[in-house]
């Protein structure tokens, strides 16, 4: 590294490329006094890991320019001056819009992306040389008011369970708040509308398995204290804050990928941006063999086509920003259908 006076521009080594950060020390998370700094050399000591939940994927930047007390915005075109070796890759919103969005391909791009004040990245679940065809399904466990983590790792132990029922396997991850993340890796063979099919699938099965405690419901007014398996983040232009990503929350705290041994005594408040990399010098990205698996969805599809020939279930509401799918039921607040 290299710097002059207080609050000069320093430059980063970052795996071989010089990396420039700007007023490195200003303020991101006042509560813990972390810097514009300290950031970056987070992401520069977990860029192995971070970056193999981004590379080659499409992604939206979360920028906090001022900190995490300061207005942020989600910027998903590419920001001008990338870098001519940063690719992109065209993706299509609902709307039929496109835009390019920068897909890092090597470690210098999230500290690149540090020094834009980006704290939190959102990947796509697809790959650049193929964005209609998600190769991760992506499973959110969202406590509601009334619940906690704790009631989230019991609903993650239990979806482990079903899905080795089906011959996948999940990877979790704190989602840097209340919630937990599981990922499973599938092949690159059906489109956004089938991979969303088969996590309402999924969240359908473990509402039965767990009617006490976890809902599919998609109106907050009828989730009650139940967990929510948020089937509509794998909806097109739905995204999940990356492995290892920054939060914006006071302490500092990261979406932290466990194992699942280590998943029934974690604290989310544990993994921030300074215990993480020693965790990660120590244990390296214990996600990491993620890449080396890719599951099919077939035995999934065959539990979907039972729930609707046995009980009749369709398709469930999209996000208000989603046109009209054909199938979608009325997308009208339940309360506000009674009233009409």
């Amino acid at each position: 590294m290299t710097g002059g006076r207080a609050n000069e521009a320093v430059e980063l080594d970052v795996a071989g490329r010089t990396v420039r950060v700007s007023h490195p020390d200003k303020t991101y998370y006042p509560e813990r006094g972390f810097t514009k700094l300290d950031v970056a050399r987070y992401y520069l000591a977990v860029a192995d890991g971070v970056l193999r939940g981004l590379r080659d994927r499409p992604t939206t930047m979360q920028r906090f320019p001022d900190g995490v007390e300061g207005e942020f915005f989600y910027q998903k075109r590419a920001p001008k001056g990338l870098p001519d070796w940063l690719p992109t890759a065209r993706i299509a919103f609902p709307s039929g819009r496109f835009a390019d969005e920068m897909c890092p391909t090597e470690p210098a791009a999230v500290v690149w992306a540090a020094n834009l004040g980006c704290l939190t990245f959102h990947p796509w679940p697809v790959r650049r040389d193929d964005t209609e065809h998600p190769d991760e399904l992506r499973i959110d466990l969202d406590p509601q008011p009334g619940t906690d983590f704790a009631d989230a790792v019991r609903v993650a132990h239990e979806l482990r369970a079903l899905l080795d029922e089906h011959g996948l396997r999940g990877w979790p991850k704190t989602s840097g708040g209340r919630g937990v993340h599981i990922y499973v890796p599938i092949r690159p063979q059906w489109t956004f509308t089938e991979v969303r099919r088969a996590a309402i699938t999924v969240a359908r099965a473990m509402e039965r398995r767990l009617p006490d405690l976890v809902t599919s419901a998609w109106w907050k007014e009828e989730r009650g204290a139940k967990i929510f398996v948020d089937y509509n983040q794998m909806a097109r232009d739905r995204t999940i804050a990356s492995a290892y990503s920054l939060r914006a929350r006071p302490r500092a705290t990261v979406s932290a990928p466990l194992r699942w041994e280590e998943l029934s005594d974690a604290v989310p408040e544990d993994f921030d941006l300074r215990t993480m990399p020693p965790r990660f010098a120590e244990l390296g990205d214990v996600h990491a063999d993620m890449a080396d698996h890719a599951f099919g969805l077939e035995s999934v599809f065959d539990l979907a086509d039972r729930q609707a020939a046995d009980e009749g279930l369709g398709d469930l509401p999209y996000p208000p920003d989603h046109p009209k799918m054909p199938g979608e039921p009325p997308r009208v607040q339940p309360s506000r259908a009674r009233k009409r």
